[in-house]
């Protein structure tokens, strides 16, 4: 079930990331903002839009939004959003979305939390995000020719940063972006406002998610060689 109330390490497939790769179509879906209306998710201005994935429970997605902030307001000539998404880490104070409504309140909340960024709502089978990949906190960066011309299944802020000055110099994004976890106190307080459930699950699936993001992953990333996309590319 795509709105699991409890998080499990396995519902995600943690060693095969299945989103859109570099020099491929960006997938496309028609949206609910999150103060209402609707946008077509390519709909941007720019040449570029930062697409990142993200929820009220990711204390990864949480953890970086300052510095994704940060970088939104340096790239005035870049567009950003945040895709909603299923709750990463439900508890008894923020549970699993039950219907378009509620996962809309989500994102409304999280707006009036300071985000700055466009709130793309997925819907409540989770579509958009799903054809993404799936995972709670990815990034990518797509062109305005529809292209994907960078993605990592795990947003590092920095990398996506260094990512984006590449990109608009007219060079290929061809970087390794290895797994930065959050600072436990981020987690703690993230955890802790998801309400009873969010906490003890996250502790439970823990020891995987160490293993395969932190150990891993970057075993494989340390092994492989990123693609080098024109930024300009079509696909």
């Amino acid at each position: 079930m795509y709105n699991y109330s409890q998080f499990n390490a396995e519902d995600y497939d943690l060693v095969n990331f299945r989103g859109p790769q570099p020099g491929t179509n960006a997938p496309d879906f028609n949206l609910t903002l999150a103060e209402g209306g609707q946008s077509r998710l390519l709909d941007f201005d720019n040449s570029f839009l930062v697409l990142e994935m993200g929820s009220l429970t990711c204390p990864l997605f949480q953890g970086r939004r300052k510095t994704m902030s940060a970088l939104h307001h340096e790239h005035k000539d870049v567009s950003f959003a945040v895709l909603y998404v299923r709750e990463a880490h439900p508890g008894t104070m923020i549970s699993a979305h039950q219907s378009d409504e509620e996962k809309q309140s989500c994102a409304a909340r999280l707006r009036s939390d300071g985000e700055n960024r466009r709130i793309l709502v997925d819907d409540l089978d989770g579509s958009a995000h799903q054809a993404y990949g799936g995972y709670p906190n990815s990034v990518f960066i797509i062109n305005h020719n529809g292209c994907v011309v960078y993605a990592s299944d795990w947003n590092n802020p920095e990398i996506t940063a260094r990512a984006l000055t590449l990109l608009k110099q007219g060079k290929p994004a061809n970087l390794k972006a290895w797994f930065k976890p959050v600072p436990p106190t981020v987690s703690w307080k993230i955890l802790r406002a998801g309400g009873q459930g969010s906490m003890a699950d996250f502790l439970r699936g823990l020891p995987r998610l160490i293993w395969n993001n932190l150990i891993l992953r970057n075993i494989r990333l340390m092994r492989g060689k990123p693609m080098e996309i024109s930024p300009d590319v079509h696909c």
